[in-house]
């Protein structure tokens, strides 16, 4: 069986520590590969590796760096496909969304590949006599990236290129759940001629990651997953002098008001909610139904339902694929017992009809649900949809706001005035105007409030650039002209 192996200092490492971890296909529960874990000395090996590329990297120029991005953007366009199969293989999501996944990857590439533009200074000549001021923003050193399973090709895509192509070396630590497609994206950078060390992956657990979070030659650390492991990575990377950025788990609300378009809240409402299996930070897991647009809303949106394709993600008839573990999939059930048991009305129940085989839970729709329910308070991060219903704007909006959690939400609605006021009182980080799944293009960043957000900085876009760099201002004055030594042409007076 295949061992999976790190990337370190341009070389492919098996793995010294002896321990490994079982990678599964979800779709039929069968084991696929073994991973190689690291240990302490692998992953300070990796940082020695970067901190020695950091050395040569920095001093590269702007030009040569932008040549290497587009040769990276061209690798990964012409192995897309590639991508999108490991991914389906691992992950279990159908194959138009692992390509989906790569094609926002590619755009987080091609913003990089004008880093030039983010990285002009400012410059103001005679800020005082004879004096000239302006600014530079310098690269940090050795920063590491720690992803989530859920878009294992994507996610690292949102901060390589920034990290790299501001002059940093990078430190990949994937999730250990499917580690074969980001693998291979390293695999291509170093393809397109970045040089070794530049970009290292070492695959491990919690131990590789406190390794990181206290190395003192890692000077910040991205990452993306829950929020108690957000908040834990934050903690103990700030607590050793790191920059940190830590997005961290939601609970996503879309709105949908009684003048709202039914079938496209519904459509909407069901592609956002079961989109890979809703294993998506940004997928919607609660709809607020205003007054009388509940009872069609529902109706409509369990039409929909019932026409769902459930099955293996390299089938092309499928829509929706498994979840990734078995225990995942457990979890998600106990959610949906624990919703009817607290009075919640389940009008779709995922549980019946599944697979054998593989990790399934076929979409569930559950109605009547108010906070307090646990299916509503926690992130379930499966195909479960929950319907609030409210009998007006402010109250709907009183819900939203009052959530531990603020990364994504929308509202559907025709009235302009509604939503120009929504997004406007909204407390929620990325918001969404008849758009079920407001995910930043990439040149804007991409990141939630309060709960989802450890840190100030949210992730890629511009937040990206000045995260992986910091700024330097100078202050200069040379001699008088008049008192050179070098004649520059100077009548005796001025």
């Amino acid at each position: 069986m295949e061992t999976i192996h790190h990337l370190i200092d341009g070389v492919a490492s098996p793995g010294a520590s002896g321990v490994t971890k079982p990678v599964f296909n979800p779709a039929t529960g069968e084991q696929t590969a073994s991973l190689a874990m690291a240990s302490l000395a692998e992953v300070d090996a990796a940082v020695a590796s970067s901190q020695a590329a950091f050395q040569e990297w920095r001093h590269v120029s702007l030009a040569r760096r932008i040549k290497l991005m587009h040769a990276f953007r061209n690798l990964l366009e012409a192995n897309q496909a590639e991508v999108a199969r490991r991914l389906t293989a691992e992950h279990g999501k159908v194959t138009s969304d692992a390509l989906g996944e790569v094609a926002r990857g590619l755009e987080n590439i091609e913003y990089a590949c004008g880093i030039a533009e983010m990285l002009k200074g400012a410059y103001n000549e005679s800020a005082s006599s004879g004096v000239d001021v302006y600014s530079v923003r310098q690269p940090l050193g050795v920063v590491a990236g720690i992803t989530p399973f859920n878009f294992p090709a994507m996610v690292p895509l949102w901060m390589i290129p920034n990290a790299i192509a501001t002059g940093n070396t990078f430190i990949l630590k994937p999730s250990e759940r499917d580690p074969s497609a980001p693998l291979f994206i390293a695999e291509l950078a170093q393809e397109a001629g970045f040089p070794p060390g530049v970009l290292n992956v070492v695959n491990g657990d919690k131990l590789a990651v406190d390794r990181l979070l206290e190395h003192p030659d890692v000077k910040a650390v991205s990452f993306v997953g829950s929020s108690p492991i957000a908040h834990y990575v934050y903690e103990t990377g700030s607590k050793h002098g790191k920059r940190v950025q830590a997005l961290g788990g939601a609970k996503n609300h879309m709105i949908v008001l009684p003048d709202a378009d039914i079938d496209l809240a519904a459509d909407s409402a069901v592609s956002a909610a079961y989109g890979s299996a809703g294993e998506r930070c940004m997928a919607i897991s609660v709809v607020v139904a205003v007054g009388g647009v509940a009872d069609p809303l529902v109706d409509a949106i369990k039409v929909r339902m019932d026409k769902l394709v459930i099955g293996d993600g390299t089938d092309p008839s499928s829509e929706m694929g498994p979840l990734i573990t078995e225990e995942a999939r457990d979890r998600v059930n106990d959610y949906v017992g624990q919703g009817a048991a607290a009075g919640a009305t389940v009008v779709v129940d995922g549980r019946d009809g599944v697979p054998a085989d593989g990790y399934f839970l076929n979409p569930t729709l559950i109605d009547n649900v108010r906070p307090g329910m646990a299916c509503y308070d926690d992130e379930i991060f499966g195909p479960v949809l929950s319907v609030m219903r409210v009998s007006g704007y402010q109250e709907g909006l009183n819900t939203i706001n009052a959530s531990p959690y603020a990364n994504g939400t929308a509202i559907f609605t025709r009235d302009g005035g509604a939503a120009r006021q929504f997004q406007f009182d909204v407390q929620v980080g990325m918001v969404g105007v008849n758009v079920p799944v407001p995910v930043p293009v990439s040149y804007y960043s991409f990141g939630g409030w309060k709960a989802s957000l450890f840190g100030d900085t949210h992730m890629y876009g511009p937040e990206g650039i000045n995260f992986y760099t910091q700024g330097k201002v100078i202050t200069s004055r040379w001699p008088d002209p008049a008192t050179s030594t070098v004649n520059l042409g100077f009548p005796e007076t001025r």
